[in-house]
């Protein structure tokens, strides 16, 4: 596998000079901060270099409004079925991926495959690829909280806890402020590290991250590095939640005694380590239930739990309501489609040769007045 090779730091400048083309298709209920991340290095960009590199567009399915998931609308650019000439898709997700991608978006990126586009994905954005059968035996990331689900729906995707990861023709990242140091790395690739490093420094990141950082779970927050055998244990919990593993096995794992496991979790995470291992079970359940179709049965038994009576008792315990409940409230919660998205401009209705004018070309050239423009001089 040809994995990471993108992130070879060597600049390979576009030899036509044109600008990348990059296309944002917004899912509903994306997440803005991933959005902004995944945009601003491209404009600092071309603010640095003084001239376009990239050029994007924020798309929709039928060009029409859509919302974040913090009720922001965004009017897009275009549809996703304009004739623009993109060379880089990325989908950007991010609250219930499993409700916002449609058959209609599956069908655009697959043809956007055909037309050897690069692919990539930002917080929940992976999800739409690996429906689409675009991620199979790709290294892929995704935002923490839709590890286990995806890893159920789409079982021929190589998952990693990785920020972000380059493979091949595909890139993709977890949320937050991580799509930024994915473009930082794919921007010194296509430009070198000068720009890359003068970008950071433009947005106050002490460090670009790299492919190798992972995602920091809850549970390493919180205790840091401080408690290596304490990690060590959740992590195998982690990683066997169908067929649970007895805690005098646990304990062997790490080289401690069942009473020092006992202590470790008191004192930490204040609870015994059979109830902190029924809850990892029990969250797990939670996430299968509020985004995958599979059944209760089916997930009594891939959370490990030796019959669904059982299971439900220490759902209902745990969460206060029961899995059916937690189901109707979850994976078939419906959107509110009551307000029609309001009117805006249609264009290329008249000639579907045009394209509309790009963000980026506006933004560099207010850029024009700042000190930094044309600060850093790249090799073409």
């Amino acid at each position: 596998m040809d994995s990471h090779q993108a992130n070879d730091q060597t600049a390979t400048p576009n030899r036509s000079g044109e600008p990348q083309t990059l296309g944002f298709l917004l899912l509903d209920n994306f997440t803005l901060i991933s959005l902004a991340s995944a945009i601003e290095p491209l404009r600092m960009a071309n603010q640095l270099a003084g001239r376009e590199l990239y050029r994007w567009y924020t798309l929709t399915q039928d060009g029409l409004p859509v919302r974040a998931s913090d009720g922001l609308q965004v009017t897009p650019d275009a549809s996703m079925h304009s004739p623009l000439s993109l060379e880089w898709v990325v989908v950007c997700g991010g609250v219930g991926p499993h409700r916002s991608v449609t058959r209609e978006h599956v069908r655009w990126l697959q043809s956007q495959s055909r037309q050897l586009r690069r692919l990539g994905s930002v917080c929940t954005g992976s999800w739409a690829l690996g429906q689409a059968g675009l991620l199979d035996h790709y290294e892929t990331s995704i935002h923490w909280e839709c590890l286990a689900s995806m890893q159920e729906a789409f079982p021929n995707v190589i998952l990693n806890a990785n920020l972000f990861t380059i493979d091949r023709d595909r890139f993709t990242s977890s949320g937050g402020t991580a799509p930024l140091d994915m473009m930082l790395n794919l921007i010194g690739h296509d430009h070198g590290r000068e720009l890359s490093a003068g970008i950071s420094e433009m947005f106050i990141c002490e460090r670009v991250r790299n492919e190798q950082d992972q995602q920091r779970v809850p549970l390493k927050h919180v205790l840091g590095t401080t408690q290596p055998k304490l990690l060590e244990i959740v992590a195998l919990m982690e990683s066997n939640l169908e067929e649970p593993i007895e805690l005098d096995e646990l304990a062997r794992y790490v080289n401690v005694s069942r009473r020092q496991l006992e202590r470790l979790f008191q004192r930490y995470l204040l609870c015994s380590p059979s109830k902190y291992y029924l809850k990892l079970r029990l969250v797990r359940a939670r996430q299968l239930l509020k985004q995958t179709p599979l059944s209760i049965i089916e997930i009594a038994s891939v959370c490990g739990f030796v019959s669904t009576p059982h299971f439900s008792k220490c759902y209902r315990e745990y969460f206060g309501v029961p899995p059916r409940n937690e189901r109707l409230g979850g994976f078939e919660r419906k959107s509110d489609g009551s307000k029609s998205p309001p009117l805006i401009r249609q264009w290329g209705s008249e000639s579907n040769a045009l394209e509309p004018s790009s963000c980026a070309q506006q933004a560099l050239a207010n850029a024009q007045g700042e000190p930094t423009f044309a600060s850093v001089l790249l090799v073409s």
